[in-house]
Protein backbone atom coordinates (compact mmCIF):
# COMPACT_ATOMS: atom_id res chain seq x y z
CA UNK A 1 0.00 0.00 0.00
CA UNK A 2 1.30 3.41 -0.88
CA UNK A 3 0.98 6.29 1.54
CA UNK A 4 1.88 9.97 1.33
CA UNK A 5 3.23 11.48 4.51
CA UNK A 6 2.85 15.26 4.38
CA UNK A 7 5.13 17.32 6.60
CA UNK A 8 3.36 20.39 7.99
CA UNK A 9 6.11 22.32 9.79
CA UNK A 10 5.26 25.13 12.21
CA UNK A 11 7.54 27.58 10.34
CA UNK A 12 5.33 27.31 7.23
CA UNK A 13 2.08 28.19 8.97
CA UNK A 14 0.63 31.67 8.41
CA UNK A 15 0.23 32.18 12.17
CA UNK A 16 3.89 31.37 12.96
CA UNK A 17 5.42 34.07 15.16
CA UNK A 18 7.77 36.60 13.54
CA UNK A 19 11.33 35.31 13.50
CA UNK A 20 10.10 31.71 13.36
CA UNK A 21 8.31 32.04 10.02
CA UNK A 22 9.67 30.63 6.74
CA UNK A 23 10.14 33.92 4.91
CA UNK A 24 12.41 35.11 2.07
CA UNK A 25 15.80 33.41 2.30
CA UNK A 26 14.49 30.67 4.62
CA UNK A 27 16.42 27.42 4.79
CA UNK A 28 16.33 24.75 7.47
CA UNK A 29 19.42 24.45 9.63
CA UNK A 30 22.19 22.00 8.74
CA UNK A 31 21.46 20.17 12.03
CA UNK A 32 17.78 19.69 11.14
CA UNK A 33 18.65 18.54 7.61
CA UNK A 34 21.24 16.07 8.94
CA UNK A 35 18.64 14.57 11.31
CA UNK A 36 16.12 14.31 8.48
CA UNK A 37 18.69 12.67 6.21
CA UNK A 38 19.27 9.95 8.84
CA UNK A 39 15.52 9.35 8.97
CA UNK A 40 15.30 9.30 5.15
CA UNK A 41 18.15 6.80 5.09
CA UNK A 42 16.23 4.56 7.53
CA UNK A 43 13.22 4.65 5.20
CA UNK A 44 15.44 3.76 2.24
CA UNK A 45 17.27 0.94 4.06
CA UNK A 46 13.91 -0.54 5.12
CA UNK A 47 12.91 -0.58 1.44
CA UNK A 48 9.75 1.48 1.98
CA UNK A 49 10.82 4.84 0.48
CA UNK A 50 9.52 5.62 -3.01
CA UNK A 51 10.22 9.36 -3.18
CA UNK A 52 10.53 12.49 -1.06
CA UNK A 53 10.99 16.21 -1.46
CA UNK A 54 10.92 19.41 0.54
CA UNK A 55 8.88 22.36 -0.68
CA UNK A 56 9.64 26.07 -0.71
CA UNK A 57 7.58 28.25 1.67
CA UNK A 58 4.25 29.83 0.70
CA UNK A 59 5.98 33.06 -0.28
CA UNK A 60 7.23 31.35 -3.44
CA UNK A 61 3.97 29.54 -4.23
CA UNK A 62 0.80 30.27 -6.14
CA UNK A 63 -2.75 29.07 -5.69
CA UNK A 64 -4.98 28.44 -8.72
CA UNK A 65 -8.68 28.54 -7.82
CA UNK A 66 -11.58 27.41 -10.03
CA UNK A 67 -14.97 28.87 -9.17
CA UNK A 68 -18.01 29.90 -11.17
CA UNK A 69 -16.32 29.06 -14.47
CA UNK A 70 -13.41 31.39 -13.71
CA UNK A 71 -9.79 30.72 -12.87
CA UNK A 72 -8.02 32.90 -10.34
CA UNK A 73 -4.29 32.85 -9.60
CA UNK A 74 -3.11 34.15 -6.24
CA UNK A 75 0.57 34.45 -5.37
CA UNK A 76 1.62 33.34 -1.90
CA UNK A 77 1.57 33.73 0.95
CA UNK A 78 -2.06 32.77 1.51
CA UNK A 79 -3.40 34.34 4.67
CA UNK A 80 -6.46 32.08 4.76
CA UNK A 81 -4.35 28.89 4.73
CA UNK A 82 -4.58 26.98 7.99
CA UNK A 83 -1.97 24.28 7.32
CA UNK A 84 0.79 24.37 4.74
CA UNK A 85 2.71 21.36 3.44
CA UNK A 86 6.47 21.77 3.68
CA UNK A 87 7.45 18.46 2.14
CA UNK A 88 6.40 14.87 1.61
CA UNK A 89 7.44 11.25 1.54
CA UNK A 90 5.84 8.58 -0.62
CA UNK A 91 6.24 5.20 1.07
CA UNK A 92 5.13 1.65 0.32
CA UNK A 93 4.16 -0.27 3.46
CA UNK A 94 1.77 -3.06 4.47
CA UNK A 95 -0.76 -0.96 6.42
CA UNK A 96 -1.84 2.45 7.66
CA UNK A 97 -0.52 1.44 11.08
CA UNK A 98 2.95 0.85 9.63
CA UNK A 99 2.83 4.23 7.85
CA UNK A 100 1.84 5.92 11.13
CA UNK A 101 4.73 4.19 12.93
CA UNK A 102 7.15 5.60 10.34
CA UNK A 103 5.62 9.08 10.77
CA UNK A 104 6.05 8.83 14.55
CA UNK A 105 9.78 8.19 14.07
CA UNK A 106 10.38 11.44 12.14
CA UNK A 107 12.93 13.60 13.98
CA UNK A 108 11.18 16.82 12.92
CA UNK A 109 8.21 15.97 15.06
CA UNK A 110 9.80 16.65 18.43
CA UNK A 111 7.67 17.17 21.50
CA UNK A 112 6.05 20.60 21.53
CA UNK A 113 7.47 21.62 18.13
CA UNK A 114 4.03 22.08 16.61
CA UNK A 115 4.98 20.06 13.52
CA UNK A 116 2.42 17.67 12.04
CA UNK A 117 2.72 14.74 9.65
CA UNK A 118 -0.47 13.85 7.83
CA UNK A 119 -0.62 10.24 6.58
CA UNK A 120 -2.87 9.53 3.58
CA UNK A 121 -3.28 6.34 1.55
CA UNK A 122 -2.85 6.67 -2.21
CA UNK A 123 -5.67 5.35 -4.41
CA UNK A 124 -4.69 2.34 -6.48
CA UNK A 125 -6.43 1.98 -9.84
CA UNK A 126 -7.48 -1.54 -8.83
CA UNK A 127 -9.67 -0.03 -6.07
CA UNK A 128 -11.92 1.77 -8.55
CA UNK A 129 -15.02 0.37 -10.30
CA UNK A 130 -14.44 -0.96 -13.83
CA UNK A 131 -15.78 2.16 -15.60
CA UNK A 132 -13.39 4.35 -13.62
CA UNK A 133 -10.46 2.00 -14.32
CA UNK A 134 -11.20 2.29 -18.06
CA UNK A 135 -11.29 6.10 -17.79
CA UNK A 136 -7.86 5.97 -16.13
CA UNK A 137 -6.31 4.02 -19.02
CA UNK A 138 -4.17 6.45 -20.98
CA UNK A 139 -1.27 5.04 -22.99
CA UNK A 140 0.47 8.41 -23.48
CA UNK A 141 0.39 9.17 -19.77
CA UNK A 142 1.57 5.67 -18.85
CA UNK A 143 4.49 5.92 -21.29
CA UNK A 144 5.52 9.28 -19.80
CA UNK A 145 5.34 7.91 -16.24
CA UNK A 146 7.39 4.85 -17.24
CA UNK A 147 9.94 7.16 -18.86
CA UNK A 148 10.22 9.22 -15.67
CA UNK A 149 10.78 6.06 -13.59
CA UNK A 150 13.73 5.06 -15.81
CA UNK A 151 15.53 8.40 -15.30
Amino acid sequence: MRFMMFMIPPEYQPNAPAGKKAEEGFAPSAEVVAEMMKYNEELAKAGVLISLDGLHPLLKGARVTFKGGKTTVTDGPFIEAKEVVGGYWMIDVKSKEEAVEWAKRCPAVKADSGAVIEVRQVFEVSEFPEDVRKAVENQTLQEQLDKQKRK
